[in-house]
């Protein structure tokens, strides 16, 4: 069984910062990339940014130059900080693993329960 658990959401005003925290947990021999999608009401769930397991990072262009992505190898966690959030920002985030379970298997796409993160104006 594997989990992702994420913390770190919540309403915050316009132009303030949120940093977003997501920790794998359960039974796997590793995690490639990991990264942080969100979903506004009535629009599909988007990449926000991904990060590989080498460290090398990709942002959405709504992202770039606000949102930081990072990892702890060793406490496979990511974390998400956000800087000068607008209203738009608003959604729910998910945060997203693809994790290889043992040496003979697959890697598969896990998500977390996702976070509510509000900007007010």
């Amino acid at each position: 069984q594997v989990q992702l658990v994420e913390s770190g959401g919540g309403l915050v005003q316009a132009g303030g910062s949120l940093r977003l925290s997501c920790t794998a947990s359960g039974s796997f021999t590793s995690i490639n990339a990991m990264g942080w999608y969100r979903q506004a009401p009535g629009k599909q769930r988007e990449l926000v940014a991904a990060i590989t397991g080498s460290g090398i990072t990709n942002y959405a262009d709504s992202a770039k130059g606000r949102f930081t992505i990072s990892r702890d190898n060793a406490k496979n966690t990511v974390y998400l900080q956000m800087n000068s959030l607008k209203p738009e920002d608003t959604a729910v985030y998910y945060c997203n693993a693809l994790i290889r379970r043992s040496i003979l298997s697959s890697v598969n796409a896990y998500w977390g329960q996702g976070t509510q993160v509000t900007v007010s104006s």
